[in-house]
């Protein structure tokens, strides 16, 4: 069982899975051939799902679930005659899934392009006929699948212990929360093949990595009571263009995007009355940065954006 998650010793197995097609890419260091992509994405999933870090992980986020739905069923009785069962579950995974998914894709993308490097063995795929977008997109695409069977698995494992426990639950809520987990988890992961693309050293990419969940968790709460102190002291304006300045900053922290946009496919996360009348009552309506079609976008672009930019990059440095 490999130690690593594919870093490191792709260049073998790959150049088994590479088929006649991906011989016609074009210029190695341009083109994408989705053939080659997917030579790629294969040999890396399958180095990933047999690492011990995924098999880890994956104990360690069912775990988290499953311990989750047993404080559910030790108050499932009193949850159950409220009729909120469903909601019970879904904000308690959310406020579990929201921490632990960024934990996982950092780890899991950690070394992906790094390891390669560092290793050397980044010269040698490349001396397939894989170009370094098609090595980089690969990269992403197997990571995510990792990434998504560990979340799957988790999730119906999780949900299995609650039939059992609690007789039944709203399988459409569930669903969604997956599916945006799964989404949200994406978002994270292309961030950190995007960062792993960015050295050549796996000492640097994991220092990279714990800054990524700093800025996140930490900085980026910390940055907006400094904006709200500020305010207060006088240093910048009071009214209705600073407030609405703070919000839309916060609207892109991706774990609140991954929050709001829970009301677009669950019955829990909608904003509560009394927010949406002090909004109205501020902004004459509810933003639009604030609204869950919103969150929506804001995740897709922290999948798209990253990848793009290490896209670009990753084809000009020298190896």
């Amino acid at each position: 069982m490999s130690t690593d998650v594919g870093s490191g010793s792709g260049s073998e197995a790959t150049a088994t899975d590479t088929g006649p097609d991906t011989a016609a890419g074009g210029s190695p260091s341009s083109s994408i051939n989705p053939s080659s992509v997917r030579a790629v994405a294969k040999k890396d999933f399958r180095d990933s799902i047999r690492s011990w870090m995924f098999w880890g992980l994956s104990v360690f986020f069912f775990t988290l679930l499953v311990a989750t739905t047993g404080v559910i069923s030790y108050f499932g009785d009193d949850i159950a005659a409220q009729g909120q069962t469903t909601e019970a579950l879904v904000a308690m995974v959310n406020g579990i899934t929201r921490l632990v998914i960024p934990l996982i894709a950092l780890i899991l993308g950690w070394k992906a392009i790094a390891g390669e490097r560092e290793s050397g063995s980044i010269k040698i795929l490349l001396s397939l006929p894989h170009s370094r977008k098609d090595v980089l997109l690969g990269k992403l695409i197997g990571r995510a699948a990792v990434l998504s069977v560990s979340l799957v698995v988790g999730f119906v494992l999780a949900a299995l212990v609650v039939v059992a426990l609690l007789g039944s639950f709203d399988i459409v809520d569930y669903g969604g929360l997956l599916v945006m987990s799964i989404i949200y988890g994406l978002a994270y992961t292309s961030i950190a093949v995007a960062v792993s693309s960015l050295t050549r050293s796996t000492t640097v990419a994991g220092a990279g990595m714990f800054g990524i969940f700093v800025l996140f968790y930490i900085l980026w709460d910390t940055m907006l009571v400094a904006f709200m102190t500020l305010m207060n002291m006088g240093y910048l304006p009071e009214g209705e263009t600073t407030a609405q300045v703070m919000l839309f900053f916060n609207s892109l922290d991706p774990g609140m995007a991954y929050q709001n946009v829970l009301s677009l496919v669950t019955s829990v996360g909608d904003l509560d009355g009394q927010t949406v009348m002090m909004l109205e009552n501020m902004f004459g309506s509810v933003p639009f940065y604030l609204q869950d079609w919103f969150a929506f976008v804001i995740l897709l672009g922290w999948i798209v954006v990253p990848i793009a930019i290490a896209l670009f990059r990753f084809d000009r440095v020298d190896l």
